[in-house]
């Protein structure tokens, strides 16, 4: 059980990184690459859990609540498209920029996922 935790500690820390660059961005055009790196890396790190957490069908409270809120995040929420088309037309403008830079921490934020994230990392 100890493997595990110290496991998540370390990816939950990354997560919790990446929100952190995104809430202190100051929406300037080259955020935009910004935003998509740190993005992916907490998708990518939110699947991870998933997929962890999944195979071994971890039983304590901490690590379903961690599950469920990956599962939900990923097969919830998917901003691809919206990156895809501000890249294309729209880089240079800062009010799009914020508005899905917000987007993406509110999408953070739903189910109160970062909140969750931060209180489990200090239980492990």
């Amino acid at each position: 059980m100890a493997d595990i935790d110290d496991y998540l500690k370390g990816i939950l820390s990354q997560i919790l990184a990446s929100h952190k660059i995104l809430t202190e961005l100051e929406d300037k055009p080259n955020d935009l690459g910004i935003i998509k790196k740190e993005l992916s890396k907490i998708r990518g790190l939110l699947q991870v859990i998933h997929n962890k957490l999944d195979e071994k069908k971890y039983q304590s409270d901490h690590l379903v609540t961690l599950s469920k809120l990956t599962g939900y995040y990923i097969d919830t929420y998917d901003f691809t498209r919206e990156i895809e088309v501000l890249a294309q037309v729209y880089f240079n403008d800062s009010n799009r920029l914020k508005n899905l830079r917000v987007m993406i921490i509110n999408s953070l934020n739903d189910k109160k996922m970062i909140e969750k994230l931060h209180a489990i990392l200090i239980k492990l």
